[in-house]
């Protein structure tokens, strides 16, 4: 990695320097390898290849240049400031993937086997929910699901569950924006001897760092706010453990065939150079539609942990440098009136996933949360009423504007 002694003083500077600029064309921008594989002069320099750690000049499902210098850059923002327990900078190995679901697969399969459970709490993401409880209960795995919020619920479920390997937290939640006090359950579960994996999609690298609080592993999906533009579809799985990545979780991850593409790393690359600029405007957005809508007489609730409101305010304002860009709510009148809401916008865009420049706009129930049953959703918080916003980086009156349109 170049320049890895530089004292960077913010993300900004990480995001455009970690991964430097050395490429065997000195190109400034990182080029896209746009090859299946690679050549060697001699068999000695292939035979040596593939016995080192360098896995990027192989084979494309097993590395790519383009994939390295993403990786770079998300260990870097992901470690940003972090020391280990020697008092060093903090050293994490990224892998990226070709999804945030398939970052999620090669995390949960690498990690655990027939008989062995993973604990998680409720208010999921919907696919994330059904890779737990439908496809991997098929392996034999079992998904625990309780309220992590009450640290004495955590105590009690891991001893009460001897076959608990993994816990797993999503924070910000899925799309409720539950938070889960990252450190408390991290301490618990390591005074257990568990793996602790964090979903950190939401707040990204820039507002909240989980490793600060001892956990194993980040997940992200780079589609949403490290891509910001909607150009690219994409995960990583980030750990600590760096042998255990560049082998165990290494192999997992090529053999599942999750590899990433070069063409959307590159997308992903240069998304990434705007993420603090990007996120200190969606923020400050967000907090502005997040008031207008907690008091519209239209509005039954809000659900956005910068709000006072908010039952897990306290825990996001520990763990979070601010409260991120999502936020949910229920129209009066239930789901005609909230489709008719949806219907009326001019401005903000009716589509599923989040994390892009423009304002999104989306109905969980029927969208990103349709594969759970009515029951499941109504015990997770997700009312068939229940409306989901990406606040973008508009000028925020012309948000509120079409808001307000459409509420009237």
């Amino acid at each position: 990695m170049a320049n890895k002694k530089f004292p960077f003083t913010g993300t900004g500077s990480v995001v455009l320097h970690s991964a430097g600029h050395h490429n065997a064309e000195h190109a400034h921008l990182t080029p896209i390898f746009a090859t299946s594989t690679f050549t060697f002069d001699t068999a000695q320099q292939g035979m040596e290849r593939f016995a080192g750690e360098d896995k990027s000049r192989l084979y494309g499902r097993w590395g790519n240049p383009t994939f390295t210098a993403a990786e770079q850059t998300i260990e870097a923002l992901e470690a940003f400031g972090l020391m280990d327990e020697n008092g060093e900078p903090l050293q994490l190995k990224a892998l990226l993937h070709s999804s945030g679901q398939a970052a999620m697969t090669t995390l949960f399969m690498s990690n655990l086997k027939a008989g062995d459970a993973v604990l998680s709490h409720y208010s999921l993401y919907g696919h994330t929910y059904e890779l737990l409880l439908k496809v991997l209960a098929e392996s034999g795995i079992q998904t625990i699901i309780a309220d992590l919020r009450d640290l004495n619920v955590v105590e009690e479920t891991i001893k009460k569950n001897p076959a608990i390997k993994m816990v797993h937290i999503e924070t910000p939640a899925n799309p409720t924006m539950q938070c889960v006090d990252i450190a408390a359950v991290t301490t618990i579960a390591k005074q257990h001897g568990l793996v602790v994996s964090a979903d950190n999609t939401f707040a990204t690298p820039y507002l909240q760092q989980p490793f600060k609080y001892g956990v194993d592993f980040v997940v992200h999906s780079t589609t949403k706010f490290l891509n910001g533009h909607g150009t690219s579809i994409g995960g990583v799985l980030v750990g600590k453990d760096i042998e255990k990545m560049k082998n165990h979780i290494w192999k997992w991850h090529i053999l599942l065939g999750n590899n990433n593409n070069p063409f959307d790393a590159f997308l992903l690359i240069n998304g990434m150079k705007t993420l603090e600029i990007r996120m200190e405007r969606h923020c400050s957005n967000a907090i502005a539609v997040a008031d207008y809508l907690d008091k519209h007489t239209a509005i039954e609730k809000v659900n956005f942990v910068g709000l006072d409101s908010h039952p897990d305010h306290a825990i996001a304002l520990k763990q979070m440098k601010q409260p991120g860009a999502l936020l949910s709510f229920e129209v009066k009148g239930g789901i005609d009136a909230g489709k008719q809401f949806i219907d009326r916008l001019q401005m903000c865009v009716r589509a599923v996933s989040l994390g892009t420049v423009d304002t999104l706009i989306s109905h969980p129930a029927s969208m990103s949360h349709r594969g759970m049953s009515k029951e499941d959703r109504e015990k997770n918080g997700i009312t068939d009423g229940l409306i989901r916003l990406s606040v973008g980086i508009e000028n925020v009156a012309d948000i509120l504007t079409d808001l307000e349109q459409a509420l009237a």
